[in-house]
């Protein structure tokens, strides 16, 4: 078992949320390596809620230096989630309430998500997201954090 699906199975024994949602997907004919570079966006109306964490050290599982965190990301209207990889740090998303769009380094067009959706973030993405709604997005995020110092979203 990768420290991935280790990292996903813990989340959904520990979230209770279903996976039965899909997230969006970039469209087959948009998918391309270094289709979109970084940018140097700076969070604007986002807050960032851990909600509890556990240090994979300690568990069965023995990865040292790495936690399972679980989020709550609140991205208010015209609210920037800042550029940031997960080569070093896996997700799992739930879209909760609203829309929202994201930037992916391997997609020409932008990805819309809504509630209901559900996206993995593994090595190879890098990506940003806006709101552009009306309405405040409110994002779940269960991920395992390498660098206690890190506080990408």
């Amino acid at each position: 078992m990768t420290d991935f699906d280790f990292a996903a199975a813990a989340f959904v024994a520990t979230s209770g949320f279903a996976f039965h949602a899909q997230a969006s997907e970039c469209p087959a004919d948009k998918r391309m390596p270094n289709a979109r570079q970084p940018v140097d966006f700076k969070a604007v109306g986002v807050t960032d809620t851990t909600l509890g964490s556990i240090d994979l050290g300690k568990e069965m599982a023995k990865i040292t230096g790495r936690e399972l965190r679980f989020r709550k990301l609140v991205i208010q209207p015209g609210g920037i989630v800042p550029w940031h990889s997960h080569d070093d740090r896996p997700a799992l998303i739930f879209v909760q309430q609203g829309e929202i769009l994201e930037y992916a380094s391997n997609c020409a067009g932008p990805i819309h998500h809504k509630a209901g959706d559900i996206r993995a973030e593994t090595r190879g993405t890098a990506h940003w997201w806006k709101n552009l709604g009306e309405e405040p997005v409110i994002l779940y995020v269960g991920d395992v954090r390498h660098d206690e110092r890190d506080h990408n979203m």
